[in-house]
Formats: C-alpha cells, sequence, structure tokens
C-alpha cells in the first residue's frame, strides 16, 4: 500500500498546530526568520509545518487536500515530494527578499501549495476550480488570477508573505512545465480531474 503524501502532510500540520497550542516549544524557534536564516537553517522545512491560528491552517489544508490529492495521483509521489518541499523552501526564500522587516518571523506551507497549483496548472490547465467557492474558472487562467493578485499584494502591507506565495507559484510552474514535457516525451495518459478551491489563504 502506497504512502499518502498529501495525508501525511495533513496530519504532521495537525499535529505541530495542537502542539503549538500546547505550549510545549517556543515555536519562534522553528518559524523562518530571514535575519536568522542561516543561522537557523532547519527552518526553512520546519516552518512550513507551522501555523499561525486556525483560520491559518483550515485554509491551508483545505487548499492541500483538494489540489495536493489530485497532484500526487497524477505524477506520483516523487515528483510531489520534490515540488512540496522545492516551493516550500523557495517560499521562505521568497520571503526574504520582500519582507518589510527582516525579524518578523514567518510560517505556514502556503508557498508549497502554490508550487503545487502551478504544477497543476501546468499539467492539467483545462480542471475547473472555483475562484471564492462560487466562480468556475480552468486551472490555467485561477493561477494566473492568483499571480496577478498576490503580486499587486506586495505593494499593501498586509502580513500576509506574499513573497512566498509567488516564488513557490514560480518553482511550481516550472517543474510542472518539466513534467508536462517528460509526459509528452513517454506518452503519460492523461486524466481529467475536478477540483474546487478558494482564492485566498495566507502563508
Amino acid at each position: 500500500m502506497r504512502l499518502n503524501l498529501t495525508l501525511t502532510f495533513f496530519i504532521i500540520a495537525l499535529a505541530v498546530f495542537f502542539l503549538q497550542l500546547t505550549n510545549i516549544f517556543d515555536w519562534r524557534l522553528f518559524a523562518f526568520t530571514p535575519a536568522l536564516a542561516f543561522d537557523m537553517p532547519w527552518t526553512f522545512i520546519t516552518s512550513i509545518f507551522l501555523h499561525g491560528g486556525f483560520s491559518h491552517l483550515f485554509f491551508n489544508m483545505f487548499a492541500l487536500l483538494m489540489f495536493g490529492l489530485s497532484l500526487e495521483n497524477r505524477i506520483g509521489p516523487k515528483n510531489y515530494l520534490v515540488i512540496f518541499f522545492l516551493a516550500g523552501m523557495l517560499g521562505s526564500i521568497g520571503y526574504m527578499f520582500t519582507a518589510g522587516n527582516p525579524n518578523t518571523p514567518a510560517v505556514g506551507m502556503s508557498g508549497a501549495i502554490y508550487g503545487i497549483m502551478g504544477a497543476l496548472a501546468m499539467i492539467m490547465p483545462g480542471t475547473m476550480v472555483f475562484i471564492g467557492g462560487f466562480f468556475p474558472m480552468p486551472m490555467i487562467f485561477a493561477v494566473f488570477f492568483w499571480g496577478v493578485s498576490e503580486f499587486l499584494g506586495l505593494f499593501y502591507p498586509s502580513g500576509i508573505a506574499r513573497g512566498a506565495h509567488l516564488a513557490g507559484l514560480f518553482i511550481g510552474i516550472l517543474y510542472g512545465l518539466y513534467i508536462r514535457k517528460q509526459e509528452k516525451k513517454y506518452g503519460h495518459r492523461r486524466h481529467r480531474v475536478e477540483i474546487h478551491g478558494y482564492a485566498n489563504w495566507e502563508r
């Protein structure tokens, strides 16, 4: 029986959030702080599984299940693992270059999730998603909409790590194009999968 990585990441995030609520550990030691990034390199990974509150966790987990299950089923665990962690870690780098205050820590899975979304848009561009839960749109256009809104958000302070979202999305698109090229080369059979997702969530 093959391990489902999406559900594994989901369970880890829930468990870590529960531990955050108990105050068993100091979460700041595992959050990504740009000024301390190279003194605390483990935070490039650990920050992915931390969240800033229940709503932050809820929307990230909803998006992870909706997009992640579809992508993992399509490309397999190895490629999925690469996209998830590569987008998550580069999301931290994106935050590093766009953070207003380098001493402000960032947490969350959104960089990885935006990477999943970007890859899915390249591999399954015609898949229908619902923006805000109501407006149907092909995945490729939805990702363009999300990308533009995140870019514009860089110019309006909001407490949301827009740079992390954009970096994750960018690497997801690049890796998705790579996978699409490989599929075309080896004649991979395509499947249509219907998914639903929300447009906005915090990092």
